[in-house]
């Protein structure tokens, strides 16, 4: 475990968390769609190498990095962390990493969406290095249950905390081309998904006839940080097959239902797993850096 410190900044940069937090809420007034791209940012940094800022990082001419990559392309917010990281920088020159900010911006993001405050231990350095190719660990939308335990068992989550995790999916929304395989008429099949309510099947369809790269909402409230995701799961509501199959799936539909009946359950337990997905292999010390500027390094 990481040696993380919820006071990490406390006497080297004491203003670190309020100035993030009002860069954020600032932003969220202007752009409310903002919070969930800041929690789906923070997801796409830790599951990628550790969380260390590299999906921050900008490509060069000699390599691609991790924010060019196609799950990455969608991702939005990235102005926000540099905002924040350019008013820190003028308080407390060199001290605040990137892939700190980036994790404070995203409990931020959840908590001015409604969803619970939490504190997040900090001390995590910049990692130097962001490829491209890195990124092929990140899960595809069209896991089932299985496979995604499987996945996620790999940086040692549970069942239970890979359902906390897809609670995420109750912010944002989603392109058409990563379900549309889930609909007549879009592939050779023709088939829709027999999990897919047949009503919501045909909205999408309507919806998805505009193209592509079309987006839907998650959940019918998908500025909102609550439980309706998973009461859209037993409605047969999941755009996503990897949303929908946690219903479908006996390891994990009871989860789902619990969380669709009680808020408050939800909100205690993905407090406690996304402080854990910040955990996930921080550098320390020399292991990496403190970035002048988060999209490159020093």
């Amino acid at each position: 475990m990481a040696s993380l410190t919820v006071d990490y900044y406390t006497s080297t940069c004491p203003p670190a968390e309020i100035m993030v937090k009002n860069i954020v809420y600032q932003a969220l007034r202007s752009d409310s769609t903002a919070s969930a791209g800041l929690l789906r940012m923070h997801f796409h940094d830790c599951f990628v190498e550790g969380c260390d800022g590299s999906v921050l990082i900008d490509s060069t001419a000699d390599n691609t990095a991790e924010k060019d990559s196609p799950p990455n392309q969608s991702l939005h917010g990235f102005e926000i962390i540099d905002q924040a990281k350019q008013v820190i920088e003028r308080i407390c020159p060199g001290v605040v990493s990137c892939a700190d900010i980036l994790t404070m911006a995203a409990r931020d993001a959840v908590a001015w969406a409604g969803g619970p405050s939490y504190d997040v231990p900090k001390g995590r350095k910049d990692g130097r290095r962001s490829k491209i190719e890195d990124t092929s660990s990140l899960p595809p939308p069209s896991l089932n249950s299985t496979k995604l335990i499987e996945l996620f068992g790999q940086s040692g989550f549970t069942a239970q905390e890979v359902v906390t995790l897809a609670g995420a999916h109750t912010l944002g929304v989603a392109q058409c081309k990563f379900f549309k395989n889930r609909l007549r008429g879009f592939d050779s099949t023709n088939d829709v998904d027999p999990t897919l309510n047949p009503n919501f099947a045909n909205m999408l369809s309507s919806v998805c006839s505009s193209g592509d790269s079309t987006n839907v909402s998650l959940d019918w409230t998908s500025d909102s940080f609550d439980n309706r995701y998973f009461i859209a799961l037993q409605m047969g509501g999941g755009v996503l097959t990897s949303d929908q199959t946690l219903f479908t799936s006996p390891e994990t539909k009871e989860v789902v239902s619990t969380y669709a009946m009680s808020q408050d359950k939800f909100f205690f337990d993905f407090s406690q797993v996304i402080v854990k997905l910040g955990m996930l292999n921080v550098k320390e010390g020399d292991e990496g850096e403190v970035r002048l500027d988060c999209r490159k390094i020093n």
